[in-house]
């Protein structure tokens, strides 16, 4: 229980009831956590918005590969898990971001909670600020008592008069007065401080409690999401390899020759042609073909060819 570790009340000089002060501050604490908590899940985001992004740059890079060979259709097997793998991660994202919200919404109500702490532990600290008052004025009054102890003590071993001894004793009775009436109001103080402080500190026990049972199921959550997200990515690194396990090397050579074959008809046998002479002009014939001539005398032939 926080209270048998906070509630002890100090009697040496010097020595402050500051129980109160660090479970309060303990308190205020939560709301730093809670912030972090926030900036961390925000970073993590950020991580799988690049990683999502960095993969559709992938998916992008196979899409583009080369449609040439027998390997071409392989690499739409890469472009559709490295599609699948940035949905993945840009959908982790999203769930970050969702986290983001429900950090910041309890921290919203975090300070409502803490606001009204406050004002109600307001009487617990006047009771902690009445004890150390009263803490410093019983060890004022306590070492003015035995200050006149002694000196008592010290007139009667030297013998002075007996008219000076009686005054001594008189200082020395209204200072065990004091004392004693000192030490009355600090245990009342005490009383009311160990009272309230047992309520305070009950409240900032629900306090904690409460908020660490809030902070651990938001991690919950925050790893539940990036479990889910291992498991799709499982999926689809597992479809990959049973994609490649499934296109056969017959199967893409198949699909090469399909695309690109230039036909199954084998070319037939040539055959001898006989010479007919019927294939020729007749002699009384106008005939229309050129007049024979040398080769590179003609102006023609000095010309580059136009075709």
């Amino acid at each position: 229980n926080i209270l048998q570790h906070f509630c002890t009340i100090k009697h040496e000089p010097g020595e402050k009831n500051a129980g109160f002060d660090v479970l309060y501050h303990n308190m205020k604490h939560g709301q730093i956590a809670t912030k972090e908590l926030a900036e961390f899940v925000r970073e993590r985001a950020a991580v799988e918005e690049t990683y999502s992004k960095s993969m559709s740059k992938l998916a992008k890079m196979a899409s583009n590969g080369s449609p040439l060979g027998t390997f071409a259709p392989m690499w739409d097997v890469f472009r559709v898990s490295s599609d699948k793998l940035a949905l993945c991660h840009l959908e982790l994202m999203r769930k970050m971001n969702d986290l983001i919200r429900d950090i910041n919404k309890y921290g919203e109500e975090q300070v409502k909670v803490h606001r009204k702490t406050k004002e109600e532990v307001m009487g617990t600290l006047e009771a902690v600020q009445a004890l150390q008052v009263q803490n410093g004025q019983l060890q004022k009054a306590r070492e003015g008592y035995h200050t006149k102890c002694m000196e008592l003590e010290r007139l009667r071993k030297e013998g002075a008069p007996q008219k000076e001894l009686e005054k001594a004793e008189l200082k020395s009775k209204k200072a065990a007065e004091s004392f004693a009436a000192s030490i009355e109001k600090f245990n009342r103080a005490g009383g009311d401080f160990e009272q309230k402080m047992s309520e305070s500190a009950q409240k900032f026990q629900d306090i904690e409690e409460a908020h660490l049972r809030q902070m651990k199921q938001l991690i919950k959550a925050y790893s539940h999401s990036i479990e889910d997200t291992h498991v799709q990515v499982g999926q689809v690194h597992e479809e990959f390899k049973q994609n490649v396990e499934n296109i056969g090397i017959g199967s893409l050579i198949q699909k090469f020759t399909e695309q690109k074959g230039t036909g199954k008809d084998r070319p037939g046998p040539v055959g001898f042609e006989e010479y007919l002479s019927s294939q020729l002009p007749d002699n009384n014939k106008k005939s229309r073909a050129k007049a024979f001539r040398i080769p590179g005398l003609g102006k023609r032939d000095k010309e580059p060819d136009s075709t």
